[in-house]
């Protein structure tokens, strides 16, 4: 019952009889167990630096040593918690194993890495499978949803109530369908980050950087857009076929493919009166900059260093830094490089 905590059978027998006697020598656990003396001096001995038995501390005069058994929860603690972490590592290595397993499986064989699905119940299906397991869900969403409305989905809600992060890029004619403003306004209330753009170039969903799924070519038999999202080519007989992307270069690629499209896009906001915001403005909304909010950003896209451009300003180097802020805000850009990217973009030092 012990071997867990790594104490033996025979260990456990010697040490469940000095419960019963509380103290006992050498040769009478030997003559009461019927074993040989010297195998019961190893086995206390090994009790002994266990911490599960201990010496009496009066023997009798001239008498043998004799053994008295030791707390067990006291004694076993310790050797538990061994126990436990010789486990964690053993399962930490078993994983390594297999994930170097997979890895060696994926570089011989292709059909590894990029896995063929047809059917819409079937990929709607792996969807399900991708957005229940991950921490992050990306999303490219093209127009013209053919087989799922968009109202008839309420995962992501539910995920995103879960604490699963959520990153999509609408395409402007896919916000144009009925009830989408809605649905996508009910989503960025619930924690979604969405962008839109004029037109993307797929269909994708990635989920934590470890697997991806796209159509394989595009026929008027698209499916599964709007809040499902990712839409398959219609094979022969009328049913999407779609790739499911393993981790690869080519995961890496397509990755890399959202990011930039991410960087490109117009973030989309909810008004407090529950509208939202930056859709009907096209791509590149007309966005009304004061004057020092104007040469604030030329100073940027210049180059200029935060404090040089305090001295100009006649302002503090962390006012310039919140003004900064507050500009990368409005542009939805993480960086300022993204912030200079999407000026461009817009025309913001252009238009009137």
């Amino acid at each position: 019952m012990l071997e867990a905590a790594g104490v033996d059978a025979a260990e456990e027998r010697v040490y469940r009889f000095l419960l019963g006697v509380r103290e006992a020598d050498t040769g009478a656990i030997a003559a009461q167990l019927g074993w040989e003396r010297a195998r019961v001096e190893s086995l206390l001995a090994s009790l002994h630096e266990k911490g599960l038995v201990g010496r009496a501390a009066e023997p009798p005069a001239g008498g043998p040593e004799r053994y008295v058994p030791m707390a067990p929860d006291a004694a076993l603690r310790p050797l538990l918690l061994r126990g436990h972490e010789a486990l964690e590592w053993a399962r930490r290595g078993v994983e390594q194993l297999a994930e170097e397993y997979r890895a060696g499986g994926r570089r011989h064989d292709a059909g590894q890495l990029v896995e063929v699905i047809t059917g819409a119940s079937v990929i709607r299906q792996r969807l399900r499978q991708m957005a229940y397991g991950a921490g992050e869900m990306r999303w490219l969403c093209k127009a013209r949803p053919v087989a799922l409305a968009a109202a008839e989905n309420d995962e992501e809600w539910e995920l995103l109530a879960r604490g699963v992060r959520y990153k999509t890029i609408y395409e402007r004619e896919l916000l144009e369908g009925p009830g989408m403003v809605d649905n996508v306004a009910r989503s960025i209330r619930a924690g979604e980050q969405a962008r839109a753009v004029g037109s993307l170039p797929v269909r994708l969903v990635i989920a934590d950087s470890s697997m991806a799924i796209c159509p394989l070519v595009y026929e008027s038999g698209e499916v599964l857009d709007g809040t499902e999202r990712v839409t398959g080519p219609a094979d022969q007989a009328g049913e999407p076929t779609a790739a499911v992307i393993h981790s690869s270069s080519l995961l890496d690629a397509l990755i890399a493919l959202f990011e930039s499209q991410w960087a490109a896009a117009t973030p989309l906001h909810v008004t407090d009166s529950g509208e939202l915001a930056d859709f009907d403005d096209g791509p590149n909304p007309v966005v009304h900059l004061a004057d020092d909010e104007r040469y604030l950003l030329s100073l940027i896209v210049a180059g200029v260093a935060d404090k040089a451009i305090a001295s100009q300003l006649w302002v503090s180097q962390r006012t310039v830094q919140r003004r900064i802020q507050a500009l990368m805000q409005r542009a939805g850009a993480m960086t300022r490089t993204q912030l200079v990217w999407q000026v461009a973009q817009r025309g913001w030092l252009t238009n009137g």
